[in-house]
């Protein structure tokens, strides 16, 4: 299965966390009806991305203050070639970007946020506007994990839900529930 039929498959079945979250799973399945490029930045119109929740032990949230937009958000990205299924895509980022081995992964999503956004330069080519259909899922840091910033976080910290940073990205509370909801 590609990563394409993987996601068509996920977003299929998926039971959505919110209204708001059926509206953009509906939203992201009429994208996917595009095809396989769908997956990849070359769809300007907009591209499927994956992001990941990671939460620890006692309920705190892990963000990044990203360093091209310089807002608070949720670890994730663009999906790759070799990115087998939107978890996994979701996984590889976040571990990439916290720098936090054995995250453990909850393979359906937490929920799905549409938005728009200012993709990086590639291959000399400049950046361009476009929209992510971001599909979220839910990442558990093992005990006593120590993240390490990556180049594309100006900076990694730990929040509790009540007291999240500022500025902070749209779109980044909507997953608290969700989250809290699956971990019981």
């Amino acid at each position: 299965m590609s990563l394409y039929e993987d996601a068509v498959r996920v977003l299929t079945s998926w039971n959505a966390t919110s209204d708001a979250a059926e509206v953009n799973r509906k939203r992201t399945l009429g994208l996917l009806a595009d095809g396989p490029v769908a997956m990849t930045r070359a769809h300007r119109a907009g591209h499927v991305t994956a992001s990941s929740l990671i939460m620890d032990e006692t309920g705190r949230v892990l963000l990044c203050l990203h360093g091209r937009l310089g807002l608070w958000m949720q670890l994730g990205g663009h999906c790759e070639e070799s990115d087998e299924t939107l978890a996994a895509a979701a996984l590889r980022e976040a571990t990439e970007e916290s720098g936090i081995d054995g995250l453990i992964l909850d393979p359906e999503p937490i929920d799905i946020d549409i938005h728009e956004v200012r993709c990086g330069a590639s291959e000399g080519a400049p950046a361009t506007d476009s929209v992510h259909f971001d599909v979220r899922f839910l990442l558990r840091a093992p005990a006593g994990s120590v993240e390490r910033i990556s180049a594309e976080s100006a900076e990694l910290a730990w929040f509790t839900t009540d007291a999240l940073p500022s500025p902070l990205a749209s779109g980044v509370v909507q997953q608290i529930a969700p989250a809290r909801a699956r971990l019981g």
